[in-house]
């Protein structure tokens, strides 16, 4: 069985990526990530990551290139991977939405300054390498 995707947005602003922080649901509450959320059947993963910015923190986003690990797109479970995403904000205002009480922004070198999902911490290496490529 293939797994299903879950998108996530790497939003860089002068050098600094956006992460924000989880309030549902109750084992994910505390946790940071990449903003994003699951791809619907039969969705394009760049559409789903659009539709989900716009959802969760009320701004649209332009997709750009993929960020991969070395063996892909990183394992959440048995029936989710991760897909990472570069991502440009063009309009709104990057509001926590329902799903985040919490938004920061951070340098490569601060990255592990929160807790982050488990599957966004194994993409910090490759995140760090994209921006430097920026």
């Amino acid at each position: 069985m293939e797994s299903a995707a879950v998108v996530g947005a790497v939003i860089v602003v002068e050098g600094q990526v956006l992460a924000a922080r989880r309030t549902r649901p109750a084992d994910l509450a505390g946790y940071w990530e990449f903003p994003g959320g699951k791809v619907e059947v039969g969705e394009d993963p760049r559409v789903a990551l659009v539709r989900e910015i716009r959802e969760e923190l009320a701004a649209t986003v332009i997709v750009a290139d993929e960020i991969t690990g070395d063996d892909g797109p990183w394992i959440i479970s048995e029936k989710y991977v991760l897909r990472l995403f570069l991502a440009t904000v063009v309009s709104g205002s990057l509001v926590p939405g329902p799903d985040h009480d919490e938004i920061r922004w951070l340098d490569g070198a601060s990255l592990e300054a929160v807790d982050w999902l488990p599957s966004d911490r194994a993409a910090l290496g490759a995140v760090r390498g994209a921006l430097r490529s920026i």
